[in-house]
Parts: structure tokens; C-alpha cells; sequence
């Protein structure tokens, strides 16, 4: 049995994260050993960052899809995760590419995809996808 000490609160209202080093801390304190599952897709709608030139704040959607190994990843601290990028300056295609390496990193699956999606600003819409590959 896997002896936890849960980083996020269980119930109530959840903290904002400090930076994305905690927030990445909280993916891996909060990750769960993987059921006998093929692919887990998740689904973020309510995606915020900023412009790094503008200083203006992008709408748009996260998409990460893999598939486990020995971990999965948990919702809330995917949520927690993805809050610590409303105050991080990056473009699109730097998104995606951290947001991959970050999971990547934490969950170690066998295969990983993430896309991000900004909605139209200026009416020009981005979508940017990062694919990672681990060991079969």
C-alpha cells in the first residue's frame, strides 16, 4: 500500500500555486497508481495565459491525452497545475511543448500528446500540439 501525504486539500477551497515549481510538486504528490487502463484524455475548456509580448491575457483549451504506465494523472492537480500559467508570459507552441515535458516528467507514460488551443485574438487562432514517447 502507498503511504500519501496529499499536497492539495481534499475538500473546500483550493490555494492558488505559487509558481509552476509547486505546481509541478502538487502533479507529483498527486499522482495515483494507474488501473488497467489504454489511453486517459482530459479535457481543460477554462485555459488562461498571458501574451509575453502584450501583456494580455489568452482564452483557450488544453487537451492532454496519454497513455499510463505506472501512474495517472489526478484532475485536481491538473487544475492547479494549469493555474500556475495565469500569471506565465508564453506563446502558444512554449505551452505546449512545457506542458508535455512537465507531464512527461511526472507520469512517465508510455505515450504522451498535449494540445493547446488559443481561442482567436487579433482573429487569428493557434493550435499547437506536443508529442512525447516513453519506453513501451
Amino acid at each position: 500500500m502507498i503511504e500519501r501525504n496529499y499536497y492539495l486539500p481534499r475538500s473546500g477551497p483550493m490555494p492558488r500555486p505559487k509558481d509552476l515549481a509547486e505546481a509541478v510538486e502538487a502533479l507529483r504528490q498527486e499522482a495515483f497508481p494507474a488501473p488497467a487502463v489504454k489511453r486517459v484524455t482530459l479535457h481543460a475548456k477554462e485555459f488562461t495565459a498571458i501574451c509575453p509580448r502584450t501583456g494580455q491575457p489568452d482564452f483557450g483549451e488544453v487537451i492532454v491525452e496519454y497513455e499510463p504506465n505506472q501512474l495517472c494523472l489526478e484532475s485536481k492537480a491538473f487544475k492547479f497545475y494549469l493555474w500556475a500559467f495565469r500569471d506565465e508570459g508564453a506563446y502558444c507552441e512554449s505551452l505546449a511543448a512545457r506542458i508535455a515535458d512537465d507531464l512527461f516528467e511526472v507520469l512517465k507514460p508510455r505515450f504522451l500528446r498535449v494540445v493547446v488551443k488559443q481561442y482567436p485574438r487579433g482573429g487569428i487562432e493557434l493550435e499547437a500540439e506536443a508529442l512525447r514517447y516513453g519506453d513501451e
